[in-house]
């Protein structure tokens, strides 16, 4: 799945600026960004609901503006807040909704159910399903046309943190054994930081980071000193010379050809105890939130 420079526009407001994005095939890949970046503008270009004012948007490599039947026919979507008919069944809901595209076997309704963790509820009403059911409802409706890309939106929205758990370990299991390429945009930064391989960052409708999550948390050179006077060891260790700028506390940076080793030998025998010392890895929170200073 691929963006290319592509733009909306609302009239006066630019919703998305030449966004270019690629999924590859096997992929989880996040995207991220504050209330009104542009991620449901971007998510309604893919599924063919937004028009691009400019660029390109191909699925499969079928372009999803001119060939829309070709492009979707294997995709699978949450799609801001599915809608269903509280006083049918969780099956009669999936059975109405696969036949606005094409009908799909019951064995296939059926399976779809027992993948999503639904069994032994499909018969009963929707209005008895509590809000995690209705999230795996919406997910079986994704899976219906036996997707090879799914896209994801917010699907953890609402849930609470048990919810929020099952939802994950759901969707990594899809990736896993059905091999899906999953699209998902949420805020939930811990859940993405556990989920996605890959990230894009948009700010203001524009892309501000793309790529593995690997290098949104490449260590800065800090490590992660805990003593029981902080104080006292950032002069002990700038007294030799050893220190690399600022310190914040836990934070400390050290020159490349200094040892830990020789950090806690040095702090050891002045007296302090230390608890702890490691490298300190930036999280996908730290990260998200520089971005949106710059």
């Amino acid at each position: 799945m691929e963006l290319r420079e592509a733009s909306k526009q609302f009239g006066s407001r630019l919703a998305v600026d030449r966004l270019s994005l690629r999924v590859e095939r096997g992929e989880i890949h996040g995207l991220l960004g504050h209330n009104g970046a542009g991620k449901s503008t971007a998510i309604g270009m893919m599924l063919g609901q937004v028009w691009p004012s400019d660029g390109d948007v191909l699925i499969c490599g079928a372009d999803v503006t001119s060939k829309r039947s070709t492009a979707l026919a294997r995709v699978g979507a949450i799609f801001e807040s599915p809608a269903f008919y509280d006083y049918l069944s969780g099956r009669r809901n999936l059975e109405i909704l696969s036949g606005y595209t094409a009908s799909t076997a019951r064995s296939r309704i059926q399976e779809v159910i027992q993948w999503v963790g639904l069994s032994g509820r499909e018969d009963s009403k929707v209005s008895t399903y509590s809000h995690g059911m209705r999230a795996r409802l919406a997910l079986a409706q994704a899976l219906l046309p036996d997707p090879d890309l799914l896209i994801l939106d917010e699907p953890s929205d609402g849930l609470d943190p048990e919810g929020i758990h099952e939802m994950r370990q759901t969707v990594l299991r899809l990736h896993r054994e059905l091999r899906l390429t999953i699209l998902l945009s949420s805020h939930l930064l811990t859940e993405v930081e556990q989920i996605c391989s890959h990230i894009t960052v948009l700010r203001q409708g524009r892309k501000v980071f793309g790529g593995a999550l690997s290098q949104a948390r490449i260590e800065k050179g800090w490590i992660r000193l805990r003593v029981d006077d902080f104080s006292r060891a950032t002069e002990l260790l700038r007294g030799r010379n050893w220190v690399d700028g600022k310190c914040q506390e836990p934070l400390i940076a050290l020159h490349a050809h200094v040892l830990t080793a020789d950090v806690v030998r040095l702090l050891v025998e002045a007296g302090l105890s230390v608890f702890e010392i490691a490298p300190h890895e930036e999280t996908l929170e730290e990260f998200y939130l520089e971005l949106m200073k710059q």
